[in-house]
This record gives C-alpha cells, sequence and structure tokens, in this order.
C-alpha cells in the first residue's frame, strides 16, 4: 500500500501482464508451454486477451524479447553504471567500475533473475529459426552491447568492438553455465565475479 497516499499501487498495464505472464511460462515450461490461452491463464485474464494484444504466435514472441529487454535493462540502474573518468584521470579508476558495475549485474541476475535468463535462452534458440523474431532480439541486444562498447572504450580499449565481443562472450558464458550447465548448484559470490571480471579486463587492456 503506498503509505503516503494511503492507496494501493495501481495495478500493471495489461501489456506488461501479458508480456510477464509470457516470460514467465517460457521459464516454466519451455517453448511449448507458450500459447495463447496459457498466458492468459497465467496473467489471470479473460480468455482471448492476449490474442487482443498479439494476434499471431510471432507477435506474442516479440512481445516477450521486448519486455525482456525493459526488465534487463532495469537490472543495473542509471546510477550504479560506470560514470566516465574525470578530465586527466587515468583508465584505472574507470577500469575498476567497469569490473564492480558487470559484477553486479552478473550477481544479480544470478541471485534474482534466474527465470528471466531461462527465458532468454528460450527465446534466443527460437531466434535462429524465426528472421523477423531475430531482428527483434537483436535490436534489444545492443542495448547492452553499446554501452559496454562504451565503457570499455573509457577504460582504454584500443579495439572496444573487439573487446566488447570478448567481454560479453564472458559475461553471457558465466550466466549460462551457472543457470543451465556444469556450475547451476551455486552462484559465484559477487568478489568472485568482480575477480575474474578484473582479471579479464587486465588481460585485454593491458596485454
Amino acid at each position: 500500500m503506498n503509505v503516503r497516499s494511503g492507496r494501493a499501487p495501481a495495478p500493471a498495464p495489461r501489456h506488461e501482464l501479458i508480456a510477464d505472464a509470457a516470460l514467465d511460462l517460457l521459464a516454466e515450461r519451455g517453448m511449448r508451454g507458450l500459447t495463447h490461452r496459457a498466458v492468459d491463464q497465467a496473467a489471470g485474464l479473460p480468455q482471448g486477451s492476449t490474442s487482443n494484444l498479439a494476434r499471431t504466435r510471432a507477435a506474442l514472441l516479440e512481445t516477450a524479447v521486448r519486455r525482456l529487454a525493459e526488465r534487463e535493462a532495469a537490472v543495473l540502474t542509471p546510477r550504479e553504471m560506470p560514470q566516465p573518468p574525470a578530465e586527466g584521470a587515468g583508465p584505472d579508476g574507470m577500469t575498476a567500475a567497469v569490473a564492480d558495475a558487470l559484477s553486479l549485474a552478473l550477481h544479480r541476475y544470478l541471485s534474482r533473475h534466474r527465470e528471466l535468463l531461462i527465458a532468454r535462452y528460450e527465446l534466443a534458440l527460437e531466434a535462429t529459426r524465426r528472421p523477423e523474431l531475430r531482428a527483434v532480439y537483436d535490436r534489444a541486444g545492443r542495448a547492452f552491447r553499446e554501452p559496454v562498447t562504451a565503457m570499455l572504450a573509457a577504460a582504454g580499449s584500443t579495439a572496444p568492438e573487439r573487446h566488447a565481443l570478448s567481454m560479453i562472450a564472458w559475461c553471457d558464458g558465466v550466466l549460462f553455465s551457472c543457470i543451465a550447465g556444469q556450475f547451476h548448484t551455486a552462484v559465484p559470490t559477487r568478489t568472485a565475479l568482480r575477480t575474474s571480471c578484473a582479471e579479464l579486463l587486465d588481460g585485454m587492456l593491458r596485454g
């Protein structure tokens, strides 16, 4: 309840309820479990609500991808993103800030957003079979890739695009390994993630 106003918070918009229910179903049941009827039931909405928003399966998948991007963008707040170093400052401070921010994001994904990651993997695989979904998925992915590239450039990278590929591949590998791979039984500590990230950055930027 809103303490100041004494009123309960406003319910989420219907399109968010539907998209969030779709992501929950993908994580729980996989791609085969994602149907318009199942989304209506999971969202607690009248039958036909999902069809009114997204008539086709392709449209429903695109809705899920867009909502996935919104929710992933909220894992780190703008204040928690690394800030450009002060004029005249060396790159070391920025390198530490990048390692700190990325390790925080990874730890939050693994400790708070496991189902979101599983839904992402389901959508990523489906995007390999649907060119129209691939385009939407790739556009959403740029919202993460471009800031990482900019952070690496600010940290002194002489090849930020290439280094961004290495860094994002490492992040994706850690997430997959700890969600669905050999290390799924334990979440690494944030300190361990920060140390590994710093080691990778040091090898790329100082090597």
